[in-house]
């Protein structure tokens, strides 16, 4: 439930390598969701999802929203 909400409602969204996106969204403080998915034409899928505490890596993607 939480990776489907982090996808509808992200905090932000930063770019992927291969065309891919990851949307972020704190769970808690410093703790937070990433879930890495793909949108092909409406419909996306997910591909996979972690907790982070590492932001800062996330960070030096480039972000597509907001």
């Amino acid at each position: 439930l939480d990776v489907l909400e982090t996808v509808a409602i992200p905090e932000r969204v930063l770019a992927g390598n291969a065309g891919e996106f990851l949307a972020v969204k704190e769970q808690e403080p410093g703790k937070y969701l990433a879930v890495v998915y793909k949108e092909v034409g409406q419909d996306g899928f997910v591909i996979t999802a972690f907790l982070t505490r590492r932001i800062g890596s996330l960070e030096r993607r480039i972000q597509i929203w907001p």
